[in-house]
């Protein structure tokens, strides 16, 4: 007969053979979950490794693998010629006992802290809790076409690498360093080593660190009338007094800076050259050389940053300025992997050599470790040229949800919107004409299940219009998203007719 141990053991252990997780990891776990709730006691004797797969119906292996998985954890001790014997592994830690007269509170934890801390005006989140189903973004990518099973195959293949390990302690510069200087230098026209390239977690981390390492207190930075929210938090946090110049249909208004500040006045000038945000209208050819001239003659520096310069529909992307900056007053930003999951996207800098050895300095306090496998995989992707096709496939896709975005909001809208069809780019600059009041319509748009957060709206006595991104919607989703912000729209309409 079996004993009550094995009774008990086969009354209280079920697997699944389908599960993704090992037979023996599922039995361990359930082992552990009976000694927690004593229904195995210190010192009980497990049943012999042959008994026990009897019982169970599984293959010995599997039970030996199972105690040396208990074991291995500290639940029990395996004796040779003896047996397997149950431990209670001991406490650890010890608990600290409350005053009487706070007994009662010993078991929650503080919502506010007992002492001051200086909180940030500039860093204060807006985002919004909302249970709208759609959401229209400032142009971000849609997840949904993560390649997700190449992925998976790519990841696990360089996990299996043998010189992965030895890549930690690297100390040269890595496979992944000049694989995207090869690319960089292909895609962008740059002739740049290693030494003029940072790789960062993504662009805010990357224009935070330069900003720490440019922009003192009261510092003039200079962006545009309308700017890019998130860099604006960064420069205010550095410290910085943000001055805004003129744009217009040919992007930063050079002339502008030139006439209205002197030599020495400007620390930096922020400019989305190749597609300027929120507008997404291009910086001129001939304004980026007066831009880079001047940088030259008052001694400012320039931060491109060119977060999409990747997705381009129509005709050749104009390379950016960093490409023709001889003298070294360019600071560039950008991404990589944007076909890819979030995680597993990085963000770089291109800069002269003597900035990025100061701003690893910065990054090694952030992110000392890194990831040396996401940088492996990347580098491989790359040099396969992954990277290219996936992101070729996708601007196919891309386009076409523009183009079908547009059509959607001639056939609503008709006459009360306008916008310039951008040659590339997740995003449309969407005016409304006659002005409405775009607060009034983000309220009525949640009623109707479309969040539109405060980020995507501009509005002042010039300027009534949205940043609608439109990259993470599919056709039908486009189709069904405008049609919610029409019935928005004429409610609006209507509570400004009703109020008059």
């Amino acid at each position: 007969m079996n004993s009550p141990v094995s009774q008990l053991l086969n009354q209280l252990i079920e697997f699944d053979k389908l599960s993704a997780q090992p037979v023996y990891i599922q039995i361990a776990q359930q082992v552990i979950n009976a000694i927690q709730r004593g229904y195995l006691t210190k010192g009980t004797v497990l049943p012999g490794t042959r008994v026990l797969s009897k019982v169970l119906k599984i293959h010995r292996n599997t039970v030996v693998a199972v105690y040396d998985e208990l074991a291995s954890q500290g639940w029990v001790n395996i004796i040779p010629n003896k047996g397997t014997f149950v431990l209670v592994p001991e406490q650890t830690t010890a608990k600290i006992k409350a005053n009487a007269q706070q007994i009662d509170q010993a078991n929650t934890y503080s919502t506010t802290t007992g002492f001051p801390f200086q909180s940030s005006f500039n860093l204060a989140s807006s985002a919004k809790v909302t249970k709208a189903k759609y959401s229209i973004n400032e142009g971000s990518t849609d997840l949904r076409l993560h390649p997700v099973h190449q992925f998976s195959r790519w990841y696990s293949a360089v996990m299996k690498r043998k010189s992965l390990v030895s890549k930690w302690n690297e100390s040269s510069y890595s496979l992944f360093e000049m694989q995207l200087c090869n690319y960089l230098n292909a895609t962008r026209g740059f002739h740049i080593q290693p030494s003029n390239l940072l790789s960062t977690r993504s662009t805010e981390m990357s224009l935070y660190i330069v900003s720490q390492l440019l922009i003192q207190q009261n510092d003039v930075v200079l962006v545009g009338h309308l700017s890019n929210y998130a860099a604006n938090m960064i420069f205010q946090q550095a410290g910085a007094h943000i001055t805004t110049i003129p744009v217009d249909k040919h992007g930063l208004d050079v002339d502008y800076i030139k006439t209205h500040f002197v030599k020495g006045s400007i620390r930096c000038v922020y400019v989305c050259a190749h597609r300027h945000y929120p507008t997404t209208t291009t910086l001129s050819a001939e304004r980026r050389i007066k831009l880079l001239a001047l940088a030259k003659a008052y001694q400012f520096a320039i931060i491109e940053d060119d977060f999409d310069y990747d997705f381009q529909f129509e005709g050749s992307a104009m390379l950016p300025m960093a490409s023709a900056d001889a003298n070294g007053m360019v600071i560039y930003l950008g991404k990589l992997g944007q076909s890819l999951f979030p995680s597993f996207q990085v963000g770089f800098v291109v800069a002269p050599e003597s900035l990025i050895k100061e701003a690893k300095n910065y990054l090694k306090l952030l992110d000392k470790q890194g990831d040396v496998i996401q940088e492996q995989m990347l580098a491989e992707l790359i040099m396969e040229g992954e990277i290219y096709r996936l992101l070729k496939k996708n601007i196919v896709i891309y386009k076409q949800r523009r183009d079908y975005l547009c059509r959607e909001l001639t056939k609503q809208f008709k006459d009360t919107v306008h916008w310039d069809l951008p040659s590339g780019g997740l995003a449309i600059w969407l005016q409304f004409e006659p002005k409405i009041s775009l607060v009034q319509l983000a309220e009525e748009a949640e009623k109707n299940d479309l969040y539109l957060p405060n980020t995507t709206l501009y509005q002042n006595k010039d300027t009534c219009a949205i940043r609608f991104g439109f990259g993470h919607f599919n056709e039908a989703e486009i189709e069904l998203v405008v049609k919610k912000l029409k019935m928005a729209y004429n409610e609006v309409i209507g509570i400004s007719f009703n109020s008059k």
